[in-house]
């Protein structure tokens, strides 16, 4: 009877650690929020992150306070997985005469994703060289299309909220909580636009209907970012 109830004990015993290790596992594992969300960085991990046509994180990015940050020129930060129509939200955060980019739905083919993914335009509008133009200012379709007149970047040191939605062909950026660029990827205005623009030299630039996305390191000074989620649209 002994041997019998010792044998039970072990058993419970090794329930109880299995339903434990269980628990901490689901503890450990990155959150996929509620609504259909997934983190892609939380400010503990760079796990969902990697450098371009390379499986590890560049040199010079970094976890610093609970964000995603660099202080120096350092190569573009790619995603490990691909997304095709989607809803991005990103907080951002520049230092003076910041320039920096959010790209989507790029791929490896060409030297540089930029010349594959359109790009989100993230700058100090201010003080930025890149401010000569409406086409480049912050939450442009970059070099395609300018930003709304009311959407703008709070002042330098004061965090910005992005968001990205991209459904088939149509595409919305919004910054601070305003719509700033809605537009029709492959459409005829989107089409003469590009053959305005320096991108007619790459045939597949914004060709593709899923990629990576990107965070653009290739620029001086602070960047940061924070609350990175995405979630796919059916």
């Amino acid at each position: 009877m002994r041997e019998w109830n010792g044998k039970i004990s072990a058993l419970a015993a090794a329930a109880c650690a299995l339903l434990v290790a269980g628990v901490a596992g689901q503890a450990r594992k990155p959150a996929a929020a509620s609504g259909g969300w997934k983190t892609l960085f939380d400010g503990t991990s760079l796990d969902a992150w990697r450098g371009y046509k390379s499986e590890t994180v560049p040199e010079g990015w970094r976890i610093q306070d609970g964000t995603l940050y660099k202080d120096t020129r350092v190569a573009d930060l790619v995603t490990r997985d691909q997304f095709g129509d989607f809803e991005l939200t990103i907080d951002w955060q520049l230092s003076d005469a910041g320039n920096a980019g959010i790209f989507y739905r790029g791929t490896e083919e060409y030297s540089h994703i930029y010349w594959t993914a359109p790009e989100y335009q993230l700058l100090d509008n201010e003080k930025a060289e890149d401010n000569k133009t409406p086409l480049t200012l912050a939450a442009a379709a970059y070099g395609l299309y300018p930003p709304a007149p009311e959407a703008k970047p709070r002042p330098i040191g004061e965090w910005n909220a992005t968001r990205i939605i991209a459904k088939g062909a149509h595409v919305e950026h919004w910054l601070n909580g305003v719509k700033a660029v809605a537009y029709e990827l492959w459409s005829p205005d989107w089409e003469a636009k590009v053959q305005a623009s320096k991108f007619k030299a790459w045939p597949n630039y914004g060709r593709a209907k899923k990629g990576y996305f990107a965070l653009q390191g290739d620029h001086a000074g602070t960047l940061a970012f924070r609350n990175i989620k995405v979630r796919e649209l059916k």
